[in-house]
């Protein structure tokens, strides 16, 4: 059985400032998505139930992903859905590994807010190179 190794190869990419404003929007859109999704979590982490107590309700990102979608609608945030996914699957993710069922807001102005961060899934995230060979034979 004859096995071929796989390469992989890491681009570092700059993006070019005139994309700052954009960026700067999505991850504002990222931060108040993250707020939604804890808000969410932290008024139904426990139901009350009549001569019983208090019910415990934990979830996960499949059951915020609904919300998520209408609230993005509602705000007409310019995301894309699967951004907004994955911001709730980081949500999820940290609320598992930290025991928690409030986290931290993330603060998107003043002097302490939060960094802006966009994640993308990798079928989300579209590269489109451009190489440029002077005097080579070969590129890469």
């Amino acid at each position: 059985m004859n096995v071929t190794p796989h390469t992989l190869k890491t681009l570092k990419v700059r993006i070019r400032d005139k994309h700052a404003s954009v960026l700067k929007q999505w991850a504002f859109e990222c931060n108040q998505v993250w707020n939604a999704a804890n808000a969410i979590t932290a008024e139904y982490s426990y139901i009350a139930v009549p001569e019983v107590g208090y019910l415990r309700n934990n979830f996960t990102a499949f059951d915020l992903a609904k919300s998520q979608a209408a609230f993005k609608k509602s705000r007409g945030y310019s995301l894309h859905s699967q951004t907004v996914q994955e911001v709730t699957k980081a949500h999820a993710k940290a609320r598992k590994q930290f025991k928690k069922d409030k986290l931290r807001w993330c603060v998107s102005g003043g002097s302490r807010r939060s960094l802006g961060w966009i994640p993308f899934k990798s079928g989300a995230a579209v590269w489109s190179l451009v190489f440029q060979c002077r005097g080579a034979s070969a590129c890469d």
